[in-house]
């Protein structure tokens, strides 16, 4: 799916932060995700769409979830993956209700990943947008993903490439020809979530 990015934050922006503050509180309320009734929603938010939800504390991560791939409509995946962000990133316990003031959310949109081929890593580096990429890792099993926000802790290409390597389960310094990238882009919404 192609976001036409100044109709979803002209129209879409407010909707979309308060489904996944609702898709939370419903969470703290029920334990569990929150039925999205579609017709309530403007058409975009009906269409297929892939999402990550990023919830911070203080600035800092509180729970990071989302999908890659655009297979159900942006309202459902925005809503599941704010309540998997607050109650079922494995790294964080659950999110409390006396956390909820403290907290900002971060919704990404993401644009239909591309194949970023390339035959060594100074190629891979050298073709890199910085700050505009993210960029997915596969190798076998092994799978990672960081979203282009992550330019912001680790502004080095080649920091940028060896952490998501760790984080897929590689050596820092692992190369192959079976070792493949695509790249994305999202269009970020972010609010406090008491706003």
């Amino acid at each position: 799916m192609s976001y036409n990015k100044q109709l979803l934050e002209s129209h879409t922006k407010q909707p979309l932060l308060s489904l996944a503050r609702e898709s939370i509180i419903y969470g703290l309320l029920h334990h569990q995700p929150a039925t999205v009734k579609l017709d309530r929603y403007p058409k975009t938010l009906q269409q297929r769409g892939a999402s990550f939800v990023t919830l911070e504390k203080q600035g800092m991560l509180r729970g990071c979830i989302g999908t890659l791939e655009a297979y159900r409509p942006l309202a459902i995946d925005v809503a599941e993956n704010a309540f998997a962000a607050a109650f079922r990133d494995p790294r964080f316990t659950p999110v409390q209700a006396d956390e909820i003031n403290d907290l900002q959310i971060h919704i990404s949109l993401l644009t239909p990943p591309e194949p970023l081929p390339a035959k060594d890593q100074a190629e891979l580096l050298h073709r890199l947008q910085p700050g505009i990429d993210g960029i997915i890792l596969h190798e076998g099993n092994h799978r990672a993903t960081f979203l282009p926000s992550v330019w912001e802790s680790l502004p080095e290409p080649h920091q940028f490439i060896t952490q998501l390597k760790l984080k897929a389960g590689l050596p820092a310094d692992y190369w192959s020809e079976t070792l493949h990238f695509e790249r994305y882009q999202t269009i970020g919404i972010k609010a406090p979530f008491t706003q």
